[in-house]
């Protein structure tokens, strides 16, 4: 075993309060031909998306995204090269289970570090779209810039579809109904009311524990993540929620989640609540707000806000018991 300390380096943003973790460089080899080859490749042979096969790879996720260098709600990136030159460069989304097909904060995140590193060149103020292969697809981050700073970014997501309408789900709390659909991952949305809860931050616990319930319910679905929404009144734009999304196992979107904004885009149009020229505004449990907009053939657009929360040297020591290190 070498007893050189190992030794990677991170850029670290936050989009409406959900932390993005971001590795470009000190990444080992990941074969594969796309994106999403080079997700399977992390996965490895046998691995799921919750519970990766064990590898230099995940040694690193684990290393980033678990105490005492992380924690449970850590997400993150490693920067791959795209499919083609179509995009300025891939992404594979980890978290502390492993790796997602989709992440829209994280994207969000990544358009404003490609500009503000400039990796992306960007004028002082206007427009620029950065984008990005994810394993679902192709997504676009289109950075705001006013003044010599970013303002903001809009994500542009696949296209979002519905996939199943009020399915009953038997919970502790009761049966619910929930709808399902899928915008680069899929997400199932129940009211918290149903479950007679609020979306608050001392009603944190028991939504985790509901949103796992319901996850583990429903096992044919392929369900990423579960969002508890509540309603709000609506604005003079259109409608107002706001929402705590579980994902992975028991993982807290403390953003307003953008691929699951996607997600309710989708549904309220289905269900006529949003139009074309409609806004969604959708709130996080910590306050933080995501726009959101349905246009044609099922394409969504967020609009929020992502700043950069620092620059870290990480080190891992092989003689360090804790190793990769632990969670709690």
């Amino acid at each position: 075993m070498s007893t050189t300390p190992h030794t990677v380096r991170t850029t670290d943003y936050h989009t409406a309060g959900e932390p993005f973790r971001i590795v470009d460089q000190d990444l080992p080899p990941i074969p594969g031909d796309t994106v999403a080859e080079r997700r399977a490749t992390a996965l490895a042979g046998g691995g799921t998306g919750t519970d990766p096969r064990p590898g230099p790879l995940d040694d690193l996720r684990r290393l980033l995204s678990r105490e005492p260098r992380g924690h449970a709600g850590m997400y993150g990136g490693f920067v791959v090269p795209p499919d083609d030159d179509g995009a300025h460069f891939g992404v594979l989304f980890w978290h502390k289970d492993g790796y997602s097909t989709a992440c829209g904060h994280g994207t969000m995140a990544l358009g404003a570090w490609a500009v503000d590193s400039g990796r992306v060149p960007a004028p002082d103020d206007g427009d620029v779209p950065v984008r990005v292969d994810v394993p679902s697809g192709r997504v676009t981050a289109t950075v705001h810039r006013a003044g010599g700073r970013t303002t903001g970014v809009t994500f542009r997501n696949v296209p979002t579809r519905v996939v199943a309408r009020d399915v009953e789900v038997t919970t502790t709390r009761g049966t619910v109904h929930a709808d399902l659909a899928h915008s680069g991952a899929r997400y199932v949305s129940v009211a918290a009311r149903d479950l007679g809860l609020d979306v608050t931050t001392p009603a944190l616990p028991e939504l985790v524990r509901a949103g796992r319930e319901i996850r583990a319910a429903l096992p044919t679905h392929d369900v990423y993540g579960v969002i508890l929404y509540e309603e709000l009144p609506d604005t003079p734009e259109g409608p107002r929620q706001r929402n705590v999304t579980v994902f992975a196992d028991g993982q807290i979107d403390r953003s307003p989640c953008g691929s699951g904004t996607s997600a309710r885009l989708a549904l309220l149009g289905a269900d006529g609540r949003l139009g074309p020229g409609d806004t969604l505004r959708h709130e996080s449990v910590v306050g933080t707000v995501f726009t959101g907009r349905l246009l044609a053939e099922g394409i969504t657009e967020v609009h929020g806000t992502t700043h950069r929360t620092g620059t870290h040297s990480f080190v891992l020591d092989p003689h360090d018991a804790l190793g990769t290190g632990f969670l709690l």
